[in-house]
């Protein structure tokens, strides 16, 4: 029981300090909280999915399924953050201007709040589906259904528990600042998500350059503790990164950075352009 709690407890965090991020992100935004819920609806029906053929995902591609599947949805989830953030960097003003009218521009509006949708079914299926593999170890090991049912249960009421309070947190920020606090954590999550992308190409021993490990700081600070998979979530931290994990992760850091900042200036440039 107490090993199936914890399974679902530490992934229900991590799916929904995500999915956290992104409804503050969106608050009072029309039409956004539609998109989130169609993108977590996803995730549930692809985890579940998942679930069902776990055996069959566990050993596909000579054992290495588990870690393309995760890959390859932590892949597009990094895409669509990254998308996001460009284009609250030519649109963010204005949201932040006027919540209320927000959803009036279909256009632009729309497009983020899909790549939003995408990254929060991403979350959701990926954390989902572990947990789905993760309780079929247990099950299999001769753990009992009603101590992982009972267990289960617990680790999600507890890990809902503290994604609402990081929603109502950040909630708490005044609108003007909002964006660009959930921007920031939008582009450490997008960085943390690609190194971790490359951590389960290495696991599968598809990637094997710079495979060294870069430090080892389980001792200060494990990356299964509380705080530790709080940080794994938020900015990617690992107790034993590689030398490939360090590198994608400043590369993508800085390729965001960069990139919102010429949409940003881009904006600036078309407002001060004289009207023809």
């Amino acid at each position: 029981m107490i090993g199936a709690l914890l399974i679902v407890f530490r992934e229900v965090i991590e799916a929904g300090l995500i999915v956290g991020i992104v409804l503050a992100a969106t608050r009072g935004v029309r039409g956004s909280r539609l998109w989130i819920s169609a993108g977590i609806a996803a995730g549930v029906v692809g985890a579940a999915l998942a679930a069902v053929f776990a055996q069959a995902l566990t050993e596909a591609v000579a054992g290495r399924g588990q870690e393309l599947f995760n890959a390859g949805v932590l892949a597009i989830a990094v895409l669509m953050l990254a998308w996001h953030n460009i284009w609250m960097a030519r649109h963010g003003r204005e949201l932040a201007m006027n919540l209320a009218e927000a959803g009036r521009s279909a256009a632009a509006g729309k497009t983020s709040f899909v790549a939003l949708a995408v990254v929060v079914a991403a979350a959701v299926l990926r954390e989902g589906s572990e947990v789905a593999l993760f309780l079929y170890g247990i099950l299999v090991s001769g753990e009992t259904p009603w101590n992982l049912f009972a267990g289960g249960m617990s680790g999600l009421a507890l890990g809902a528990l503290v994604s609402v309070a990081t929603f109502y947190g950040l909630v708490t920020i005044p609108p003007r600042h909002l964006f660009a606090v959930t921007s920031t954590l939008i582009v450490f999550l997008a960085a943390g998500l690609a190194a971790q992308c490359v951590g389960f190409l290495q696991q599968g021993f598809i990637v094997t350059s710079l495979s060294q490990t870069a430090w080892d700081s389980s001792a200060i600070l494990p990356d299964g503790s509380l705080i530790g998979r709080v940080l794994h979530t938020l900015i990617g931290y690992t107790d034993q990164p590689s030398q490939m994990q360090v590198l994608v992760y400043f590369i993508t850091l800085v390729a965001i950075v960069l990139a919102t900042k010429l949409a940003s200036s881009h904006r600036t440039s078309q407002a001060h352009a004289p009207a023809e």
